[in-house]
């Protein structure tokens, strides 16, 4: 079947986007379109063109036989900008404020817009780097590392506060909460996470760091290392904080529960040098 060139830029760009950081031959485009690859090419250029003019990512080309390109999940910084100050807004609102201090954040982080603009703006910043899996603690942080995940095109490994039956053998650590230090538990499946491998650790809500200083340890018992820190909200912390090499999107400076004000300000996500589209 001959496609015309309106339909390959629209399947190519599809396709594309449905296989973030995968390399992609010319020669598959060029069998799949039923053209030539100097047609593939110029197709290409133009598709680079319009995800870099938009903010929507980019296009590398990889030279030689065994080459081709790879899409990378990027943002513009005014697109990151206008979503983050959307996000902080949303966070205020004092209809969020549960007994205790704590925030509700379960409508945001359900959300299928929401949570595919997190993921896309945490995978943004590690978007071309050597990661191999996203790991996050059960429950909340797993649909930002699913969203994350679907971004880099890598799989996402959950670590549980007790075990379970079908997952088979388990390690297990014990480490000290960062905000409460208390002795937690983490537990995680030996098939869930290949030896060696660079993960990208995810923390919806970070205190102190504890949580992700679990997750470091954990990492150790499979010889893995830390590829980045992710987070979706830090609060502002009168302690030392366990953890420093990390991004988040939002940072949660004080909570009144007598008035029912909640302030937000934007993360450190726009000091780390991140490389927008």
């Amino acid at each position: 079947m001959k496609f015309r060139r309106s339909e390959r830029l629209i399947d190519m760009t599809h396709y594309l986007l449905e296989h973030p950081q995968q390399l992609v031959s010319l020669t598959f485009f060029a069998e799949r379109y039923g053209s030539a690859k100097s047609s593939i090419s110029e197709d290409l250029s133009i598709v680079k063109e319009t995800f870099e003019q938009r903010g929507i990512g980019s296009l590398q080309t990889i030279p030689g036989a065994a080459g081709g390109v790879k899409y990378f999940s990027k943002v513009s910084e005014m697109e990151a900008r206008k979503f983050i100050a959307e996000l902080c807004e949303q966070i205020e609102n004092p209809e969020r404020l549960l007994p205790g201090g704590y925030l509700y954040m379960m409508d945001l982080l359900g959300h299928p817009q929401v949570i595919h603009q997190v993921g896309k703006l945490l995978a943004s910043a590690y978007a071309g780097m050597d990661i191999d899996a996203i790991m996050t603690v059960a429950t909340k942080g797993i649909p930002i590392a699913h969203a994350i995940a679907s971004h880099l095109n890598v799989p996402v490994v959950v670590v549980r506060r007790d075990s379970k039956v079908t997952e088979g053998p388990t390690v297990s650590i014990n480490y000290v909460s960062g905000s409460t230090k208390r002795i937690q538990t983490m537990v995680l499946a030996k098939r869930s996470l290949k030896e060696g491998s660079k993960v990208l650790l995810v923390d919806d809500f970070m205190k102190a760091g504890g949580t992700i200083n679990g997750m470091i340890s954990l990492l150790a018992e499979f010889n893995a290392s830390v590829a980045g820190i992710a987070v979706l909200v830090e609060a502002e912390h009168d302690e030392e904080r366990l953890v420093e090499d990390y991004i988040s999107l939002v940072k949660l400076q004080d909570v009144n529960v007598r008035t029912s004000a909640i302030s937000v300000v934007e993360g450190n996500y726009f000091s780390e040098n991140i490389q927008f589209s």
